[in-house]
């Protein structure tokens, strides 16, 4: 565990077409993870069976479905997922960021 971030030492991972990401930090109990988006890029819907999640849009605007009920997102806005919810987003504008915080950590992203 590294007690601080500093996003230049980290190099971005392509996870999907148009998304990528970093992991800013975890513990046992918590995660936050840095989401990139190109324009039109999904992420599609799922659902976690243990960890409840909140996606605050730090830059660009989304178009969040959460639980069957859609809403456009923008800088500043949130959405949070409870576990068994289904959720997912569309990247409205190029170079869209998340910022997705899970409790507790997903541990199958790190390995």
């Amino acid at each position: 565990m590294q007690l601080f971030f500093n996003a230049d030492d980290h190099p971005w991972e392509q996870i999907s077409d148009g998304i990528k990401r970093k992991i800013v930090g975890f513990t046992d109990d918590l995660m936050v993870v840095h989401l990139n988006f190109d324009k039109g890029a999904v992420g599609k819907p799922h659902s976690h069976e243990i960890h409840d999640q909140i996606g605050y849009v730090v830059k660009g605007r989304f178009e969040a479905c959460i639980n069957g009920q859609k809403k456009i997102l923008k800088s500043g806005d949130a959405y949070i997922a409870r576990k068994h919810f289904e959720h997912g987003a569309v990247a409205l504008e190029d170079d869209s960021v998340l910022l997705d915080v899970f409790s507790p950590s997903r541990e199958d992203i790190l390995k």
